[in-house]
Parts: C-alpha cells; sequence; structure tokens
C-alpha cells in the first residue's frame, strides 16, 4: 500500500535557512505517525532544533533538502538516553528516534548540524580556548565532553527495525550517528563530512545488535565508525552487550579509522569489518580501553581491506588514554556538581577483570604509503597488558609498507601466517603515546 505524503511546508514550514521550522515540521511528523505515512522534506533549508520521529513512518529528505540546526540552547530540550558512555540527561540530538519500530530515514537531501558553533565552545575558534581550556586547567579535562552538552544530529535509542538510507550529513556538534540499545539497524549509502570536530565520530554502534553498516562514506574528526557498550561502573551495571555487526563496503576517509571502544564494559562479540577501504586515516582498525574498563572482546574479525596513507593499520590500546580515565573531582571544586561528575567518579568494582580480548582475527589486509607521505607509520601498535594478555589473535595474508615496525605487547600465541612487513628505519619513540591525534583533532578546521 502507498503511504501517503506529508510536506511540511504544508504545516506552515518556510525552508529558507532563516525561520524556524521546528513546529511545522513535527506537525507533519506528527500527521505521517496517525497513518502510517511518509513526510516528505522538498527542497530547500529548513532551520530546526530536535526533531522526534514516530514508528511506522518514513522521514524522506528530498533531493536539495537540508535540515539546519538552530544554535539556541532550548531548541534542544533534556532528554535521557546514554551520553558517552554513561546514562544521563543531556540535549536532544537533531533527529531522535526513542523507543521506535519500523522506523525509515530516506533521501538524497542532508543534515547540517552546524558544528562551528559548538566546536568554538568546546576549544575556542583558534583551538586554544573554550571550556575544554579551562578544564585542562582544573584537571576536569573527563568532564568536558559532558558539560560542553552539544547534541547528536541523529540518535536512535532503544528502537527495533529501522533503516537510515542514503543522507549527507556535515559538521556535527558531536557524535553524528548514535545507534543506543537497538536492534535490527541498518544503514546503508549514507555520507559524512565536514565533521572535523571535537569527538566528532561519524556512527556509534551503543550496545545494540544486529546492525548492518553498508556502502557508506565517512570523513569526520574522530573514529569513523565505533563500536560501544558502556563506560567503567556504569556500562558494567546497564551490562548490555554490543553484538552481531557487520560493517561492509565503506569508504573511511579522514579520521581515526574504524574501532572498539574505549566504552567496552558491557563487552562487544560477532563482529566482521570487511572490504574497507581507507585513505588517509589516522588509524585502520583499532581497539581502546583501560584499565578501568573491563568488559571483553570476542569473535572479531577484519578482513578483505586496503589502506593508503594510513598511520597506524592495527592498533590496540587497553591502556588507552590513562591521564583521560582517570577520574577525580578536585577537592576545591565550588558550587554544585553536575550528576554525571558522581557517574563518571564511580570506582569500577576491584574485583572486576581486566578487558579480556580472546579471539581476533585479521586477513587479506594491504596497507600501503605514498611516496609522498610524510607522516608517522607504524606496522603494528598492538599494547595489551602483561599480566592479562590477549589470546587467539591471528594474522593471516597481511602485507604492510610502513615507516617503523611499532610495538607487539602482552599478546599470548600470535599467530602469523603470510604476513609481510616492509620498514625503513627505527622506532619513533613519539609514536608511542596513549592516544595519536596526529593531523587533526586538537586544532580548528575551516568548514
Amino acid at each position: 500500500m502507498q503511504r501517503i505524503d506529508f510536506d511540511p511546508r504544508n504545516h506552515g514550514a518556510a525552508g529558507d535557512g532563516a525561520t524556524l521550522d521546528t513546529a511545522a515540521m513535527q506537525s507533519a511528523i506528527d500527521a505521517a505517525a496517525k497513518v502510517g505515512g511518509r513526510v516528505t522534506v522538498t527542497a530547500g533549508r529548513y532551520l530546526v532544533g530536535a526533531l522526534f520521529l514516530a514508528s511506522g513512518i518514513e522521514f524522506h529528505l528530498g533531493d536539495g533538502a537540508v535540515l539546519v540546526a538552530a544554535t539556541d540552547d532550548e531548541n534542544y530540550p533534556t532528554v535521557f538516553s546514554r551520553v558517552a558512555g554513561i546514562e544521563m540527561d543531556g540535549p536532544a540530538a537533531i533527529l531522535n528516534a526513542f523507543g521506535l519500530h519500523d522506523l525509515r530515514i530516506t533521501g538524497s537531501g542532508g543534515i547540517d548540524g552546524r558544528g562551528q558553533f559548538w566546536w568554538d565552545r568546546y576549544w575556542g575558534p583558534d583551538g586554544t580556548g573554550g571550556l575544554r581550556s579551562e578544564y585542562d586547567g582544573r584537571g576536569l579535562r573527563w568532564a568536558a565532553d559532558y558539560d560542553v552538552r552539544r547534541p547528536r544530529v541523529l540518535l536512535v535509542h532503544e528502537c527495533r527495525d529501522v533503516s537510515i538510507e542514503g543522507i549527507t550529513i556535515r559538521r556535527s556538534p558531536f557524535w553524528t550517528v548514535h545507534l543506543c540499545y537497538s536492534n535490527a539497524i541498518y544503514v546503508n549509502g549514507i555520507t559524512i563530512e565536514d565533521s572535523f570536530g571535537p569527538s566528532t565520530d561519524g556512527i556509534d554502534i551503543d550496545s545494540c545488535t544486529e546492525v548492518l553498516v553498508e556502502n557508506c562514506t565517512i570523513a569526520c574528526g574522530d573514529d569513523n565508525i565505533v563500536l560501544k557498550s558502556g563506560r567503567d561502573a556504569d556500562g558494567l551495571r546497564v551490562g548490555r552487550v554490543c553484538r552481531d555487526i557487520e560493517v561492509r563496503n565503506c569508504r573511511i576517509g579522514e579520521g581515526l579509522g574504524v574501532a572498539l571502544g574505549s566504552d567496552l564494559s558491557g563487552g562487544i562479540q560477532d563482529v566482521r569489518f570487511h572490504d574497507l577501504e581507507f585513505t588517509g586515516t589516522d588509524y585502520g582498525f583499532r581497539i581502546k580501553s583501560s584499565r578501568s574498563r573491563s568488559g571483553f572482546v570476542r569473535g572479531v574479525e577484519f578482513r578483505d581491506s586496503t589502506m593508503r596513507n594510513v598511520a597506524f593499520p592495527f592498533s590496540v590500546a587497553l591502556n588507552w588514554y590513562p591521564w583521560f580515565n582517570a577520574v577525580e573531582i578536585p577537592a576545591d571544586v565550588e558550587g554544585a556538581i553536575p550528576p554525571w561528575w558522581h557517574v563518571l567518579a564511580t570506582p569500577t568494582p576491584a574485583e572486576a577483570p581486566l578487558t579480556d580480548v580472546n579471539g581476533l582475527t585479521v586477513a587479506n589486509i594491504r596497507a600501503e604509503l605514498d611516496p609522498s607521505y610524510d607522516g608517522p607509520s607504524q606496522a603494528f601498535d598492538l599494547d595489551g597488558y602483561p599480566e592479562s594478555p590477549m589470546r587467539d589473535v591471528r594474522f593471516e595474508r597481511v602485507s604492510v609498507v610502513a615507516r617503523e615496525l611499532g610495538r607487539i605487547v602482552g599478546v599470548t600465541g600470535l599467530g602469523l601466517d603470510d604476513v609481510s612487513i616492509s620498514t625503513d628505519h627505527g622506532v619513533d619513540p613519539s609514536n608511542n603515546l596513549d592516544d595519536h591525534r596526529i593531523h587533526h583533532q586538537w586544532r580548528p578546521r575551516a568548514c
């Protein structure tokens, strides 16, 4: 049966990029929800705050249609979800799906998150100020991402049977597409670009099951595609595994690659990355954790992919960025303490084991450098726990051209089968860092 179309312009939307169209757009969504209809957004620039989608509808951004984020905080009401690994109240996203089913988000149009407004709030117009600089000086680096209160672009929370296809997203204020606590999610052919601000992940798959991501093109300011399952004590309390995930046939551009963690306290298992093309990415495949995370990684495959000018093709850092993960509320803090600070500062139970990595296969991978490439380069950056080493880690039919070999620590029974490595000089100690924000993460961009 053909869906009934609802045009936001018939509900009062101007689409001129200046008039706030949130109410008109929401009216069209609500009308479509009553009959399982289709919201068809036609060409124009629609200035909006948070929109709340509905079960059984299709939200279609037509050719030339762009949702433009309003930058006033009151346009993003407070909602309860998981934000960067902990459950807390935070600003709604631009597009929100809470507790929905049978939802489609489609089209060749897009969303402009106007991220520079929030990036400047975080680190200042020149990349050296903002709240981040203040918090660094006060020993509060760990709280900065939470206190800036930036909206995500698309949040899918506690949903099932959702598809997201074709749209283009630019200049995300924070995480771009956040899939959380959801099942049977399909992401196909979306483009993420010009999102080079702090923590502007591309696609975050967070304690979800049965997710397929394919045919996407992603360039961003942090992890291009990342799997998560909660942070520290709060992630252990929630205890929701991220499992049965497949990512295939995607083009990975500037950013920090495909990753697991660092929020993996609930565990990650049964994951397949394959047929990916990386170009100019800081990392290829990586796993991040910390001594406070616990959790596990089981049954992960990374196969049949190519990398060109990727600085760190394979990276496992199980005590990643320790000074960021050392959470302690300073005694001299004045005024009311945000409730999420207390959640972040709750210690992981002493009996919780270190992150257990058991079952990682890397196969049929080729990583090369152009003659003109002049950045850092390590074939391997595998840094596990000597007292609790990774197990069943296998590299098969892998060819890497790199500046240096790198390091392999904390692995028992590493399997190497038909692995070819070409290097041209010894170890540069400056590359052995806990977090390699090499090219873009800590400086502003003109987008």
